[in-house]
Parts: C-alpha cells; sequence; structure tokens
C-alpha cells in the first residue's frame, strides 16, 4: 500500500488490486483509514516524509499495529522516475509508493517515544531559531539607525527564546537515564558539546548498533568510489543526513584544535599532501567511527587507541 500525503487529504493506493481512495488528512479520516486498514491487514505501508504532515497518519497506523514505513521522498521520486512514470499527481504518486513497497520492501522500524519526538521537536525549533538569528546578524552588518535598534531587539528576543528551549531540553533530558548516560558518554569525547551530542542522539538513533561502514554511509562521510571500466575517479562524499553532518563538522573542527586523537590524525594527513578539506572529512569519518563504537560498547572517550 501507498499513501501520498498532503495538507488536505491523504490518497491511498492498493497493489495488486489497483484500488484506490482518499480520505481527509486530519483526526476523523486518519480514524477512518485505521479501521479500513485494519480489515485489509496489508502487509506493507509505505508513505513520504513531507515536513510533519505524514506525522498523524503515521503514529496512528503504527499505534494499531500496522507495519508503516516513512520512506525519504527522492528514493520515492527516483524510483518513479525509473519506472516510466514522470507525471506527478497526488494519485499517480500514491500508486508510485504503493509500486515502491511492493519492489524494494523496506524494513518498518519502531516510532520513536513520545519523549523523543518532543525532544526532536524542540532541537527542530532551536535549529529554526539559530537560522533567524544568524539572518539578523547578518543584516545588522548594513543598517544604522532605527533599523539597528530594531534588529538589535530582535535579536535578543532570539537569544532569550534559544535560553528557554535549551532549559526545556535539560529538563527533558535528565528525565531519561539512558539519554543522560548516552549524552554524558558522548560529551566526554574532546570537541562533542551539549548541542552536538544531543543532536546525535536525536538525529541518528542508529549511533552505537550499526558497524563503522553503515553508520558512515548513513550520515554521509562515507568515501563513495566513481569507477566505470579502465577509469578511476575520485572517491567523494555523498548523501546522507545533512544536518547530523553539519553539527558533527562542527564538533570535529573543534577536535582539531583540542582532541590530541584527532588533532594528530588531522596533522598526519596534512603532512601526507592531504588538502584540508579532504583531511578534515576523514577526521569525521574517524571520529563518527569512534563515537558509534563508544555507544556500541558503553566506553567513555579514551586518549589512547586501545590495541588489540
Amino acid at each position: 500500500m501507498g499513501i501520498d500525503v498532503a495538507k488536505a487529504q491523504l490518497d491511498i493506493a492498493l497493489r495488486p488490486s489497483g484500488e484506490r481512495w482518499a480520505v481527509p488528512n486530519d483526526a476523523s479520516g486518519v480514524a477512518t483509514l485505521v479501521d479500513r486498514l485494519q480489515v485489509l491487514s496489508p502487509t506493507l505501508i509505505v508513505r513520504e516524509a513531507t515536513g510533519g504532515l505524514e506525522r498523524l497518519g503515521t503514529g496512528a497506523l503504527a499505534t494499531a499495529g500496522l507495519p508503516v514505513v516513512v520512506v525519504n521522498p527522492r528514493q520515492a521520486r527516483d524510483f518513479a522516475r525509473a519506472t516510466g512514470q514522470l507525471a506527478k499527481t497526488d494519485a499517480l504518486d500514491a500508486r508510485a509508493l504503493a509500486h515502491f513497497a511492493d519492489v524494494i520492501r523496506p524494513t518498518p522500524r519502531p516510532l520513536p517515544d513520545a519523549q523523543t519526538q518532543e525532544l526532536r521537536a524542540l532541537l527542530g525549533r532551536r535549529q529554526q531559531l539559530v537560522v533567524m538569528r544568524t539572518a539578523e546578524q547578518n543584516r545588522l552588518a548594513g543598517t544604522n539607525g532605527r533599523l539597528q535598534t530594531d534588529i538589535e531587539a530582535h535579536i535578543t528576543w532570539l537569544n532569550e527564546r534559544l535560553a528557554m528551549l535549551d532549559d526545556d531540553r535539560e529538563t527533558l533530558r535528565r528525565a531519561s537515564p539512558l539519554g543522560r548516560e548516552n549524552d554524558d558518554l558522548l560529551q566526554s569525547a574532546p570537541g562533542i558539546g551539549p548541542v552536538c551530542a544531543r543532536t546525535l542522539l536525536l538525529e541518528l538513533p542508529e549511533l552505537g548498533t550499526l558497524t563503522r561502514q553503515q553508520i558512515a554511509a548513513l550520515v554521509g562521510v562515507a568515501p563513495l568510489n566513481c569507477d566505470s571500466g579502465t577509469l578511476r575517479g575520485r572517491r567523494m562524499i555523498w548523501g546522507g543526513r545533512a544536518h547530523v553532518r553539519t553539527v558533527l563538522y562542527m564538533g570535529t573542527l573543534v577536535a582539531t584544535r583540542y582532541n590530541p586523537r584527532i588533532q594528530a590524525f588531522y596533522e598526519r594527513l596534512l603532512a601526507a599532501g592531504k588538502v584540508k578539506k579532504v583531511a578534515l572529512t576523514a577526521c569525521i569519518h574517524k571520529f563518527l567511527t569512534i563515537l558509534n563504537a563508544m555507544l556500541k560498547h558503553r566506553t567513555p572517550w579514551q586518549s589512547q587507541e586501545v590495541q588489540g
């Protein structure tokens, strides 16, 4: 089954019967959909991530015990194009999602608990406020007089809201013993601060459960080859979770100055002739691998590599 999510309605398509219908994207429409799907008992339901519009229905379907998966919209769209479907409507998208579910068979994952969802919402709001503050700070440099006073007042308000959000997140974090323990483990690594640690825990819940190759590919710091025949192209990073990579980039940048282990690795790469950006990307990969092992083995940061 494929469900295309819009602000006003949900378009549903089934395979192989080809049946299609729509319901309103509100509480009553979702309740009607859940009741009908419990009778149909689909083997797999695929929906796209749509900036939060999918959360109401996804939560209701998962609570009802239905096998629902939220996939990357780019993945679903690329699949539709590969099958020759170039047109795009809600009905066609629902059918393409059902086809995607039938062929690709993505694995359903358990939804995060209510506390994790609230923490993610607070983190997302914090990111929005930081973007606003950066924009206002950039505007401040080119203004004067009355406008400057107005922008400064807005920056002050944004700083206050950021402080309040951080207090709220800290309160929620303290309510979870496992969250506190994981947060302390990550922050034991020089270069990982509170924002970076909590972003990794919330936006990368797979940290500590995957292999080093899998976690690097998931974040988007794994070097991907581009070879064909006798051509040997440059290795490049691509895809992954951009926001996690951005936050980890800043943490690694700090680590190249204040973390002896990462600093030594960075300087060794530079001495070998690597350009700074390539060396820094390699450091991100190494740092992420170490953080993944720390959570997997429940071990705090060690300044020296453990041999054997």
